[in-house]
């Protein structure tokens, strides 16, 4: 059997499995139609997108996955990248991905024999494995810095708040209400965690596990102190607020300096790979010769090499703050 017929028997199988998964759970009501029947509203019928659908699909094998370590590795991942996606969905998605590389790998390699197409296609389908954790990553790391850009002013707004007489859950609500996401958005959240009970410090440390910002433990830190010692808390969060602009500018400066280098370094680390892959796409016959044995050690020696400078360069450019 050929690894094409291989690969498309595999996403035939992972679409069967989420079929017949999908028609056992949808006999199971979930808990929301269940709460809007008794509470007299007409029970809520499946939209365009299929939601109520995706619930019933999700909801056991997120149950059944909940007490995995991986799963909740998953889940806080998410939950800080702000995917409204569920564990099942993500996983769905890494299964197809993996499928994808691998079809990718052998339409690379459909002019090459023997054991190069297997490579190649498990190159491609480890890639598409580690493919939506890298997402995940961007989007966390690109939240949290737009969670740092407006948290100095956020710390300016709550300790003029607190001086006006606003307590502190009032300044949460007015910063909920009145700063653009995603620092509104988590606000929001620890303003309705609290009100359904939590206290202050608890709604604070879920936050930053949401937010996994060292600004932010900073802020959290002093508010937490200053609960149990006591203290003026608006003189410390102006405190806190100015320390928190002089490291984001540090921060700036270092990105500036540091710019030709980190762009030098992907352009180094990625340009062979890419006119690798086009050479390979436009003649593949071309490229055969180098995976015959024994040249095919030249370009698994070269990857590995040009894998070891890129990030090399990358631990020359990062510097911390």
């Amino acid at each position: 059997m050929t690894p094409l017929a291989i690969a498309a028997l595999g996403a035939a199988g992972v679409f069967m499995f989420f079929m017949v998964l999908s028609r056992v759970m949808a006999s199971s009501g979930n808990v929301e139609a269940r709460v809007q029947e008794f509470a007299g509203r007409q029970p809520e019928v499946a939209s365009a997108n299929g939601r109520t659908d995706r619930e019933r699909l999700t909801a056991r094998t997120d149950k059944a996955l909940g007490g995995m370590a991986y799963a909740q590795r998953v889940a806080r991942n998410l939950a800080q990248a702000d995917l409204k996606l569920t564990i099942t969905e993500f996983l769905l998605i890494k299964a197809f991905s993996v499928v994808g590389g691998w079809l990718v790998g052998q339409f690379m390699t459909r002019e090459q024999t023997g054991v190069v197409p297997l490579v190649f296609g498990v190159i491609f389908a480890v890639i598409g494995w580690f493919a939506p954790d890298w997402y995940v990553k961007y989007r966390q790391g690109k939240r949290i810095r737009m969670f740092n850009g407006q948290l100095a002013d956020t710390i300016v707004l709550m300790s003029n708040s607190l001086r006006s007489g606003f307590s502190f859950p009032q300044t949460m609500d007015l910063i909920g209400k009145e700063v653009a996401p995603p620092m509104s958005t988590e606000f929001r959240r620890a303003v309705r965690e609290i009100g359904l009970g939590m206290g202050v410090e608890a709604a604070l440390l879920n936050l930053y596990k949401r937010v996994p910002s060292e600004d932010l433990d900073l802020m959290i830190t002093a508010v937490t102190i200053q609960f149990e010692v006591g203290g003026n808390l608006a003189t410390i969060l102006d405190t806190i607020g100015h320390t928190i602009r002089e490291r984001i500018r540090i921060k700036g400066e270092i990105q500036t300096l540091t710019a030709m280098g980190r762009a030098s370094g992907w352009i180094i680390t990625l340009l062979p790979f890419a006119l690798g892959a086009f050479i390979m796409l436009i003649n593949p016959t071309y490229m055969k010769a180098m995976f015959d044995w024994p040249w095919v050690c030249m370009p698994i020696c070269a990857t590995m090499l040009i894998a070891l400078g890129g990030w090399l360069i990358m631990k020359i450019v990062t510097i911390e703050v």
